[in-house]
């Protein structure tokens, strides 16, 4: 139970090797997998992670393989981390650009597909932003994280507002 049935060391190059692979598929299938999860997401994730236990693991079952594997995880997620941290180049291959999916109250349609967006994911963006109408957005990005950011269009009325706030006072 607590013996190893592998050496340790093959167990944190297997799990390397298999969290290199699974972040790179993740990577590879677009921001929308990190932040805009539906239980189809979810139920993908856990039964790959379930599918993946095995090749990391190898034939090991002991209590200690098992640390050894948990620790290996939390210290690679640590260094990736620091690595987007510290080095533009591991951000720019770990992290994908945001996406402009509307701009000027039109949805780009071609964009939306190629992020693999459908318009109920996007009617719920724009309703979680207090907006009804594609029309009523100046601009709608698909963030990095797989988040949705919205910015209104501003009214005349606040363009008023904002502009009388904003113009210096004569002394």
């Amino acid at each position: 139970m607590f013996v190893p049935g592998v050496n340790p060391l093959e167990l944190v190059v297997r799990t390397v090797i298999v969290y290199a692979i699974f972040i790179f598929v993740l990577r590879a299938f677009g921001k929308r997998e990190l932040g805009q999860f539906t239980i189809f997401d979810l139920a993908l994730l856990l039964l790959a992670a379930n599918a993946l236990q095995p090749a990391m693991t190898g034939p090991d079952t002991s209590v200690l393989g098992g640390v050894v594997i948990l620790a290996t995880i939390f210290a690679l997620n640590w260094l990736t981390a620091l690595l987007r941290e510290r080095i533009p180049l591991a951000r720019r291959l770990l992290e994908s650009t945001p996406t402009v999916i509307a701009r000027d109250g039109a949805w780009l349609d071609a964009a939306a597909r190629a992020e693999d967006l459908d318009q109920d994911d996007l009617q719920a963006a724009l309703r979680e932003h207090g907006l009804e109408r594609i029309e009523d957005a100046q601009l709608v990005v698909l963030e990095a994280d797989g988040s949705i950011s919205v910015v209104p269009k501003e009214s005349d009325q606040e363009a008023l507002k904002r502009r009388r706030r904003t113009r210096p006072r004569r002394v």
